[in-house]
């Protein structure tokens, strides 16, 4: 059976809600997921897993938080070469890059070898119940992808 890994950065809790429905989608379609903050893992763990889920807000006018910066950098010496991943985050509008750290982890993702298997999930601010349902339906596509 597949295995997904989730690793996260939230500093209000709107990332934190998209990712704890985005795990719920992924549980709903029969896959175990491990579930991580940033802080509480190293890149080196996300080649035991077959799919890779990273999530993150994008700080300032499009930045990775600052608790994702070591774990970005790790990534440089990992190779997720035969593995699937999907990125998503919260954003903010008002700012001219709107989730750019989004962006950026599907940059990095492929760099290192995954296979991106769906666009970007970018949500303004806090998650609406129809947002949280589309997290939902990301976390169920993202595992019958594997």
């Amino acid at each position: 059976m597949a295995t997904i890994l989730m690793v996260y950065a939230s500093m209000t809790g709107n990332t934190e809600d998209m990712a704890d429905a985005i795990a719920d989608g992924v549980r709903d379609a029969g896959i175990d997921i491990t579930v991580k903050s940033v802080v509480d893992t190293n890149a080196s763990e996300l080649t035991e897993y077959d799919g890779i889920l990273f999530g993150a807000y994008t700080w300032g006018d499009g930045e990775l938080p600052d608790e994702f910066l070591d774990f970005y950098e790790e990534m440089d010496d990992v190779n997720l070469q035969g593995k699937k991943a999907a990125v998503f985050g919260s954003c903010d509008s008002s700012y001219s890059q709107v989730g750019a750290a989004v962006d950026i982890l599907i940059e990095k993702s492929k760099e290192i070898g995954a296979e991106v298997t769906l666009e970007g999930l970018k949500i303004e601010l806090s998650p609406s119940a129809d947002e949280k349902e589309t997290c939902r339906d990301f976390g169920k596509k993202f595992a019958q992808s594997l």
